[in-house]
């Protein structure tokens, strides 16, 4: 990404963003505020004055990455500020890439403009008219991440985030809502809400009441769902954790006041093993409450998550999810074969699988699950939905329905020459289908 001031004298920042949506927010909130005090931002390591890397390190495939694009940006340009997950081992980060200028970690604004002041000052007038109401984006201009909250209050055995970027801290209803408007406003037709937790929204804040434009606003999730449903954009849940109270996100979705779309991570079907996680154990009642969700709402999208090969898991309890699998019948699954976290307590547990055991369950979850898939996008030929297109091709559109979040889930391909542009909505007629992905033919006009 480039963007060019009025003054090309103002000092030059590259930057690469790594990791999930979240780090994504992290990044564009760094990305407003250089811009909001004059910098440059280029897209080439031989125009930066320095390069900013915002690192994930979750897992240890994403450390490794990160610590890759670390060197990479160290030869190439030499002169280096890391930020992000991976910044709250800042040890592991100097010992493997001493010549880095500075180490922050997750959402710390301030430490980074810090690090980049003490090496690179600001000019001395700031450029705040160069930042559109907005901020800047890394998304594509018609959709864009709406964070909610930072951290997490769980303790899942697998996962190290609370530690990298600490407890629940919901922000303000107002805020977000103010925010949102801004967005749509600027041109986003597609608001995906994400958190660690989304449907911990308010918790933290004891669910307090929030004035915001002379209304009295409850701080929950299905509050705030329905304050956004008003704006005249998508309106896409991510890592809605199920909770009683996401009962009442139904409603809202049957009447298409949001997405009928739910991103729940789930993990697995074995009870055991769910509690060796310290997740909910409660697979039976999972499968009734989506029962009761698709009959309240027929065109709901059920999306998950889910770790095979956890430590001491067995080929019965295996067989167990694969069982659930089937039975959920869910629309969108990514899976992941388990990846011992530096600092995660199920790294303690017995029973490590070796890695072909846990690559060979990988395949084996995967080609249950393309096969339900192909089936549910098979019964969807023949349908009319609507599309927002995110792509123009020579020869095609792509475009994402309602099942259909970016990056994560299939796309809706539009063969031949049509005049729209990223950001339209089409009504399309659905033609053929993949395991992943539908084709389809716009709906002449009557």
């Amino acid at each position: 990404m480039q963007i060019s001031p009025h003054d090309t004298t103002a000092p030059s920042i590259g930057f690469i963003s790594l990791g999930c949506p979240k780090a994504t927010v992290d990044s564009e909130v760094i990305l407003t505020r250089l811009r909001a005090e004059g910098y440059k931002l280029v897209s080439d390591y031989a125009e930066a004055d320095l390069v900013i890397v915002n690192t994930c390190g979750f897992i240890e495939s994403a450390v490794e990455e990160s610590l890759d694009a670390i060197d990479e940006a160290l030869a190439e340009n030499g002169r280096v500020i890391v930020t992000g997950c991976l910044g709250a081992r800042a040890e592991q980060v100097r010992a493997a890439c001493p010549e880095v200028l500075a180490v922050t970690g997750p959402q710390d604004l301030a430490g980074v403009m810090a690090a980049v002041h003490a090496e690179l000052p600001a000019p001395h007038d700031a450029f705040s008219s160069l930042v559109p109401p907005q901020g800047i984006r890394l998304t594509p201009r018609h959709y864009a991440y709406l964070k909610i909250a930072e951290g997490c209050n769980h303790d899942c055995s697998f996962c190290i985030i609370p530690s990298l970027r600490g407890p629940l801290v919901s922000r303000p209803m107002g805020e977000l809502l103010d925010e949102a408007g801004r967005l749509v406003e600027a041109g986003v037709r597609e608001l995906l809400v994400i958190a660690q937790d989304s449907s911990a929204y308010g918790l933290d804040l004891g669910h307090r009441t929030d004035i915001w434009q002379a209304r009295a606003l409850r701080s929950d999730i299905a509050t705030l769902a329905r304050e956004l449903g008003e704006l005249p954009a998508w309106v896409r849940l991510h890592y809605v954790y199920p909770y009683p109270h996401v009962d009442r996100l139904i409603p809202l979705m049957a009447e298409g006041h949001i997405l009928p779309y739910l991103d729940m991570p789930l993990q697995h079907g074995s009870e055991r093993v769910l509690r060796a996680m310290r997740r909910p154990a409660a697979s039976e009642r999972v499968l009734e409450r989506l029962a009761r969700w698709r009959a309240d709402c027929p065109d709901l999208v059920m999306r998950s998550t889910f770790i095979v090969g956890f430590p001491g898991e067995t080929e019965a309890e295996f067989e167990e999810l694969l069982d659930f699998l089937r039975a959920a019948r869910l629309d969108r699954v990514g899976c992941f074969a388990y990846s011992p976290v530096a600092g995660a307590a199920a790294n303690a547990l017995p029973g490590a699988l070796p890695e072909e055991v846990r690559q060979e369950r990988l395949e084996r979850f995967m080609a249950v699950q393309a096969a339900i898939s192909r089936e549910k996008l098979a019964a969807r030929i023949g349908a009319r939905l609507i599309v927002l297109v995110d792509e123009v091709r020579d020869d095609r559109l792509l475009a994402r329905g309602p099942a259909d979040a970016p990056e994560i889930d299939g796309v809706v391909v539009v063969p031949g020459a049509w005049d729209s542009e990223p950001g339209d909505f089409i009504e399309v007629e659905v033609t053929d289908a993949t395991e992943h992905d539908l084709w389809a033919r716009p709906v002449e006009d009557d």
